[in-house]
């Protein structure tokens, strides 16, 4: 049988795709991240699915459970937040399936920060504005970033920063990022992208911080900062313009 990682997307239960919608109502067993996925996406399951919140487990106990379900011939739903391609935590469940030999796909998801960007009616990348998105974090003390990847190197690109995970180091983030990219630089802090409580939150690099914390925002949140967040009068983009050709087929 297989395990299939499910993005379950960013927080509403309708931007799950079809294809995930439609793997988690063939799977028997499903595991999802109480915490973070919407409760209403196991109406999705079958009725007599197992169903187990890993929001306690550990990282031994969620795999027992996946190779449980895989000697038992039952196809094992995943649910993650978001994408699994970023901030997932899917890519040591798969070295451990790797091991156990126990087959798995991936079904993609909707990001955080793509739905962050469509809350903040935004493009992320704008023709002789922007044309580069870095997605990071920042360092923890259980994680540490890899060398060459702290916010004061990455933000020397100038290039838009997202930042997962972040907002509960809202300064040190503003104090990293000021040098290389202004005060007046657009930034914006979007928590619970596409749920009913979402958040919302634009200013300045300067001045988000403090209305980040005015707003009692401290997690399930990115934090977004660099220009093409407030461009305007930019030229229009090749792919429509008049003068490109066009030869018909």
């Amino acid at each position: 049988m297989t395990v299939y990682f499910i993005g379950a997307g960013p927080g509403a239960a309708d931007l799950i795709t079809v294809r995930g919608a439609r793997t988690l109502a063939a799977c028997r067993v499903c595991l999802y991240a109480g915490s973070l996925v919407p409760r209403e996406l196991l109406a999705e399951c079958p009725p007599d699915a197992r169903l187990v919140d890993t929001a306690q487990l550990t990282l031994d106990e969620i795999t027992a459970e996946l190779v449980r379900a895989h000697e038992e011939g039952h196809d094992v739903a995943r649910l993650h937040s978001g994408d699994p391609s970023v901030f997932s935590a899917v890519a040591e469940q798969m070295r451990r399936l790797d091991v156990a030999q126990v087959p798995y796909e991936v079904v993609p998801g909707v990001p955080a920060f793509a739905a962050a960007a469509a809350s903040l009616k935004r493009e992320l990348t704008v023709p002789t504005v922007g044309q580069t998105v870095i997605l990071t974090r920042v360092a923890k003390r259980a994680t540490a970033m890899p060398e060459g990847e702290d916010l004061a190197t990455l933000g020397r690109s100038g290039a838009l920063i997202v930042l997962h995970l972040a907002a509960g180091y809202v300064d040190r983030v503003v104090d990293e990022l000021l040098p290389h990219y202004g005060a007046d630089c657009p930034a914006a802090v979007v928590a619970y992208a596409s749920r009913p409580d979402e958040v919302i939150i634009r200013g300045t690099l300067d001045e988000i911080a403090g209305k980040t914390k005015e707003a009692g925002v401290l997690r399930t949140a990115v934090i977004m900062v660099g220009r093409t967040l407030g461009a305007e009068g930019f030229r229009d983009s090749h792919l429509y313009s008049a003068e490109r050709e066009r030869h018909v087929c």
